[in-house]
């Protein structure tokens, strides 16, 4: 008790006077003081203040899901390690958000009552010197206690922490152990919470080499392509070049991107590779020219008619990238993605640009006909096949389709039977009318699309493999439109020209939608915008409240939801209770990222 006697005179003197006698405190805790006077922080304050919204949250957790996943479980072992009701761990990232917390309900409640939650910023210049702060600014594993804080806020707390690096020494976040300032172990910390940053380091280091591993071998696809293309990692280097790359560069892989002087080399596409699940991003495809003149942004997609926003993102100027490709050819092409994020548009552009443009292009919803109809609909049936049937007969969508593209949506929903008719017509170009006696042959290109996991759907048994292997030839997925914000202000462009408005959507207006996560994606963008448009026309005002015209499902009550929707709620509800409301433990028990989990809470109403 003398040693913290000492200490808080020490920062007494200093807060008033500005004095400090050096030769008491370590040099880290020292030099954080200064600055954190000399920026004007409030030593009697340190409550946080910059706290994310859930739906700016939800971003940052999608961002940094690689580093939470891997974190996760080390951190769930650590803490059940200590046992005591006053010691809680967290992890934040890079820039001192605060991702995850994980402890009993003691020290997460008492730690809420200074904001340390989780989407908290826990900064230097924002709560003064903490373990988080002091450990992201200087890159070096601390413990400070109680009065070491420089705001009184902290000072009920001994936290140790240590930054967690990528093997190129990239820092990615920090890892932190808090506890009450009385707890005679918290000497002990500063070493259980390096152990556990080490580990999800080497874990991290393990996992970048298999992304190395797994984008080489989606790159490999272009070895012999007549463009110079390499791989390049997550972390800037090249790690593969194409036989035509490997013409023009005899540098030895790997080497830094930034490496390729820019006035010889010229990246003409750029194509984002992501994981098996697509939860992250492991490197890029990067096709390059000689030429000293750089291309316009878009130039590459000239020749592909696109009737959606192109715009500058980088994942969906790949998506079209692919298109363009593909429409080249008769294959198979599978496009997933979330609901509303313009998948009929997509098939759509690849009929067009393909050598069937002249022919017809049928679109299906597979899940909005009855599984008893589904047959009929698709395939056709003789006059008089069935009671109720037509006369004359009915050709059905697939021979409607001859000689063009036939785009199957929401293929998962499928019946098994139905499966079974699907797969004859892909292997033998032609269907069979119900109450025929012979089948009909036909050419149609097959394009489909779902928002479900058909890899996962084959793994419960609700899609047929040998089916799989026939619609999932070429598979694109359409980036969702959180991952397309930076051209917010082009899509709505888009919307005026389409509609014919002259409204003006107000700055703060668009600010709000750049933050937003739209789970809806385009489809609710749209409702917004037409909301916006019939209650104001083209007279909007300057001070639009975004309460005013956007929607959150979070207060929707009453929804009648399907069998499987509710099952799913209950499913949310009830790891929600045995987690006590810590949703990222509920997201961990049913292994789901939390990204998901959160959108899905926002999904069902759950508060």
């Amino acid at each position: 008790m003398v040693n913290e006697t000492v200490k808080r005179h020490v920062w007494q003197r200093f807060v008033r006077e500005g004095v400090l006698d050096a030769a008491r405190l370590q040099k880290r805790i020292e030099e954080s003081w200064y600055m954190c006077q000399k920026n004007g922080v409030n030593p009697y304050d340190g409550k946080g203040k910059e706290i994310l919204t859930p739906d700016q949250l939800r971003i940052r957790l999608e961002k940094n899901d690689r580093l939470a996943s891997i974190a996760a479980p080390l951190m769930n072992r650590v803490i059940a390690s200590i046992h005591q009701a006053n010691t809680m761990i967290l992890l934040t990232d890079n820039e001192g958000y605060i991702l995850a917390t994980r402890g009993p309900d003691p020290a997460l409640k008492q730690a809420s009552k200074i904001n340390f939650v989780e989407g908290s910023r826990w900064t230097e210049d924002v709560v003064g010197t903490n373990a988080v702060g002091t450990a992201l600014r200087t890159g070096e594993a601390i413990t400070v206690v109680g009065t070491e804080h420089y705001s009184v806020a902290s000072q009920l707390f001994s936290c140790s922490a240590a930054p967690i690096h990528a093997s190129d020494g990239t820092l990615l976040g920090v890892l932190d152990i808090t506890s009450s300032v009385e707890d005679s172990r918290h000497e002990h910390m500063l070493a259980a919470v390096c152990a556990a940053a080490f580990a999800i380091e080497q874990q991290w280091a393990a996992m970048e080499k298999m992304d190395e591993q797994a984008l080489v071998m989606t790159a490999s696809f272009y070895r012999q392509h007549s463009a110079a293309i390499a791989a390049v990692s997550a972390s800037g280097l090249v790690v593969w070049m194409n036989d035509r790359m490997k013409e023009k560069c005899q540098t030895a892989v790997p080497f830094p991107l930034y490496e390729l002087p820019e006035t010889v080399w010229v990246q003409d596409v750029m194509r984002d590779v992501f994981n098996e699940s697509r939860s992250y991003q492991i490197g890029r495809l990067v096709q390059f020219s000689s030429s000293k003149k750089s291309p316009a942004v878009s130039g590459w997609t000239d020749t592909f008619h696109y009737r959606g926003v192109i715009g500058t993102s980088a994942s969906f100027q790949h998506v079209l990238w692919q298109a363009e490709r593909v429409a080249q050819t008769d294959a198979a092409v599978h496009i997933h993605g979330e609901t509303g994020t313009g998948k009929e548009i997509l098939a759509r552009a690849i009929h067009e640009n393909s050598g069937r443009q002249n022919g017809p292009f049928i679109a299906v919803n597979c899940g909005a006909i009855p599984a008893s109809l589904m047959e009929s609909e698709l395939f056709g049936y003789e006059g008089g096949a069935f009671t109720g049937a037509s006369r004359s007969g009915y050709q059905g969508k697939i021979r409607d389709a001859d000689g063009g593209t036939l785009f199957l949506d929401e293929i998962g929903d499928i019946s098994e039977q139905m499966q079974i008719s699907l797969l004859r017509v892909l292997q033998e170009q032609e269907v069979m009318p119900v109450g025929a006696s012979k089948p009909v042959p036909v050419n149609v290109r097959i394009v489909t699309a779902t928002h479900r996991n058909l890899i996962e759907l084959v793994n419960k048994g609700g899609l047929r493999e040998d089916l799989f292997y026939r619609i999932y030839v070429f598979p694109i997925a359409l980036p969702p439109l959180r991952q397309r914000l930076c051209d917010m202000k082009l899509f709505i462009q888009d919307y005026q020209k389409r509609m014919h408005w002259n409204g003006t959507v107000p700055e703060s207006l668009i600010d709000v939608f750049k933050q937003h996560s739209f789970p809806g994606n385009f489809r609710e963008l749209f409702n917004i915008l037409d909301r916006i448009r019939i209650l104001y026309g083209d007279h909007v005002p300057a001070e639009l409240s975004p309460a005013d015209v956007m929607i959150s499902l979070e207060t929707t009550d009453g929804t009648e939801w399907s069998s499987r929707q509710e099952i799913e709620r209950e499913e949310l509800l009830q790891a929600l209770k045995r987690a006590k409301g810590h949703a990222p433990t509920a997201a961990n028990e049913l292994g789901i990222p939390r990204s998901t989990f959160y959108r899905k809470l926002k999904q069902y109403g759950i508060n």
